[in-house]
């Protein structure tokens, strides 16, 4: 702003720009702390005077007055300059943002600006000059490119920011997931609770609730509540949200119930495998007690078997016939050894009188002694004819249990 003054005497002793005060005591713009930094005078001989204000504000708007005074008079300009100074602003276009439009932002003043102003464009959060000109084309416009936009205009007399506009991306539900509380599998009667979250903007109206298998909505809301569960609600269900963008609906979530009586298969089959392994077990330590070696004693009970068969039962004894001249010379008749066969129930002859002894017994033999009845006794006993070399007698086995 600049001023041209005339006076009729006197010589100019000091000059100033003002805008509050009274015309009598005015504030020196210089001496304005809302100015501080942002004002240069610059004066000619003819007197000339121009007010300079860097850094424009909308609040610089006002009546800004000069005033000189003289060695004898103080002259004040009237009525003064009116500034009026329109801010910079950013238009949108189109008003409303939808995800996937291309969208202007133009940087826009109601006065214009000369010397070639250039302009740039700068979004908040973002510290770096994102665009340059006054208008900036955003193609294929996304949700990250919400946020505050702001531009810059500059010339040689200072720069100007504009105020920060809102770019507001609106899209359909996007990112919706369903969830499923307790998760896993459900037993028969409990309840069950399914979730459905998503991203909108603006925010989801509606979320419903589908059976795959069931044409027609199950439940509506963001959760869905399943009460005393049965077999027939097992499934695979899913979510759809909805705003006034769109809607979309969420990936398939499976619910696998239990029937109460299929817990007891668990246990049966446990304890079956236990029942199975220890049969398993027993079976192998029996055939590895079949498999060992078997002791000296096992062994020479079976060579001995072998040789005369099993255990013995009766003892066949024969005696020696004798003539009857030796019987005459000796009554009593001794044997030191007695021979005892070993056999399985061999026919014991009708004369024995041997009787058999237990398996599990040892039988001791000592010395066998015969006393021979005399000839007419036998003959009496038998009723049969003499036989003088055949001698008949008993034999008492003793029996004695093994240690």
């Amino acid at each position: 702003m600049s001023c041209s003054y005339t006076f009729p005497s006197g010589t100019v002793k000091s000059t100033l720009w003002f805008r509050k005060g009274p015309d009598d005591n005015p504030v020196n713009l210089i001496d304005d702390p809302d100015y501080t930094g942002r004002v240069t005078y610059r004066n000619n001989m003819n007197n000339n005077n121009t007010l300079i204000i860097t850094d424009l504000r909308q609040s610089d708007s006002a009546v800004y007055k000069f005033r000189f005074i003289t060695d004898g008079n103080k002259y004040t300009g009237q009525p003064g300059v009116t500034l009026t100074v329109k801010g910079l602003q950013v238009n949108v276009t189109p008003a409303t943002v939808t995800e996937g439009q291309n969208v202007t932002l133009t940087c826009i003043t109601s006065c214009p600006l000369t010397d070639n102003p250039t302009y740039i464009w700068y979004k908040k959060t973002v510290t770096s000059q994102k665009e340059s000109g006054q208008s900036y084309n955003i193609t294929n416009i996304t949700s990250e490119d919400s946020g505050e936009y702001y531009c810059e205009a500059q010339n040689k007399y200072g720069r100007l920011n504009s105020s920060t506009v809102s770019v507001d991306v609106q899209y359909a539900p996007k990112n919706i997931l369903a969830s499923v509380s307790p998760s896993g599998e459900i037993v028969e009667g409990s309840s069950v609770t399914l979730t459905c979250n998503s991203d909108a903007n603006p925010p989801v109206d509606n979320y419903t609730w589908y059976k795959k298998t069931v044409t027609s909505p199950k439940a509506s809301g963001q959760r869905y509540n399943i009460t005393n569960i049965t077999s027939e609600d097992s499934g695979e269900y899913y979510c759809e949200a909805t705003n006034v963008i769109g809607n979309r609906s969420s990936d398939l979530i499976c619910l696998m119930f239990l029937e109460k009586q299929s817990l007891v298969i668990p246990v049966v089959v446990g304890i079956t495998v236990v029942i199975l392994v220890l049969i398993l077990c027993l079976s192998g330590f029996i055939w590895f007690r079949k498999k060992a070696p078997k002791s000296v004693s096992d062994t020479k009970d079976k060579s001995d078997n072998e040789q005369g068969n099993s255990n013995p039962t009766y003892g066949n004894i024969s005696s020696i016939g004798v003539s009857s001249e030796k019987r005459d010379q000796s009554d009593d008749l001794h044997y030191t050894s007695v021979d005892i066969h070993r056999a399985k129930m061999q026919d014991v002859p009708l004369y024995s009188n041997a009787q058999p002894q237990e398996q599990d017994e040892d039988v001791q033999y000592a010395t066998v002694k015969f006393n021979p009845p005399s000839a007419a006794t036998q003959l009496a006993m038998h009723g049969v004819e003499e036989e003088p070399s055949v001698l008949y007698s008993t034999v008492n086995i003793l029996r004695t249990k093994r240690t």
